[in-house]
């Protein structure tokens, strides 16, 4: 298995070695970066070039580990007893398959994504490691053990919303997604939008950096967010003048709030415009 992107994912020479470092070496891959980086289509798109399923488990703040395992539905039961329905007797219809039970139990190795893992309580990390290292559990309703046909290949997303027990990142390889850089962003840009006229892509693109380079943004630009913005510029023809006053000087871009996402952000951009312009 090797991991070289795909047609619409573009990875990093950095990225890919640490994809293919975390799979030979069996370790939960976790990656971090700025929201719109692309951490959770990386896990789709290693799934797609590796011809295998994407297990996806999306994390909350109310979301805890044993879930992920096993559910046993004791109200269902109850109703069941209540009803007179025969199938009460055996418990194991009332426990309720997990993500990780899901992984465990497929006939082909799959991509076992964790998305967001910092969204969850503190304990939540802590409480998956032991399944993640020996690839097994123990349900105690069935009196049986799970073990993993195959280790699955996981994972793991954070936003840095909060820091991850010691513990839990010993047992991880660790990536940053880094923001890409310029020719990064026109390669990526590329694949959405090969045909963009090229000038009106270059004025967004210094556009767009120069906002991120904006002092006191509470949330910068990412880069599904410049998908976006440049959707909108190309089905509204918006021409490339229009990014760029006529003075040159940096000005209030068109359909800016596919870029800029509270009022906060708004404001502060306004008022750097307006003191440039005085």
């Amino acid at each position: 298995m090797s991991f070289e992107g795909t047609q619409k994912y573009i990875a990093s020479k950095e990225l890919q070695l640490a994809v293919n470092a975390a799979i030979t070496l069996e370790r939960p891959l976790l990656i971090k970066g700025e929201p719109g980086t692309g951490k959770t289509m990386l896990a789709e798109e290693l799934a797609t070039s590796l011809g295998t399923d994407l297990i996806q488990w999306h994390i909350k703040s109310t979301t805890k580990a044993q879930q992920g395992l096993y559910e046993y539905d004791a109200v269902s039961r109850l109703r069941d007893s209540q009803l007179g329905d025969d199938k009460v007797h055996d418990i194991s219809n009332y426990i309720v398959k997990g993500k990780l039970w899901q992984a465990f139990s497929a006939e082909q190795r799959p991509v076992l994504l964790i998305d967001e893992i910092d969204k969850a309580d503190i304990e939540f990390p802590n409480d998956l490691l032991q399944e993640l290292d020996r690839m097994e559990f123990f349900v105690y309703e069935t009196r049986e053990t799970i073990k993993a046909a195959q280790r699955p290949i996981v994972v793991i997303t954070s936003n840095n919303e909060k820091e991850l027990p010691d513990a839990f990142l010993r047992r991880c390889f660790f990536h940053y997604i880094t923001f890409p850089d310029v020719d990064e962003m026109r390669a990526i840009v590329d694949m959405h939008f090969p045909n963009i006229k090229k000038q009106l892509l270059n004025q967004a693109l210094e556009t767009f950096f120069s906002l991120r380079e904006v002092p006191g943004l509470k949330k910068k630009p990412s880069t599904s967010e410049l998908i976006d913005w440049l959707k909108l510029l190309v089905a509204e023809d918006i021409p490339p003048e229009a990014l760029q006053s006529k003075d040159g000087k940096q000005t209030i871009p068109p359909l800016y709030g596919a870029l800029l996402k509270n009022e906060q952000d708004i404001h502060l951009f306004e008022k750097l415009i307006f003191m440039a312009r005085r």
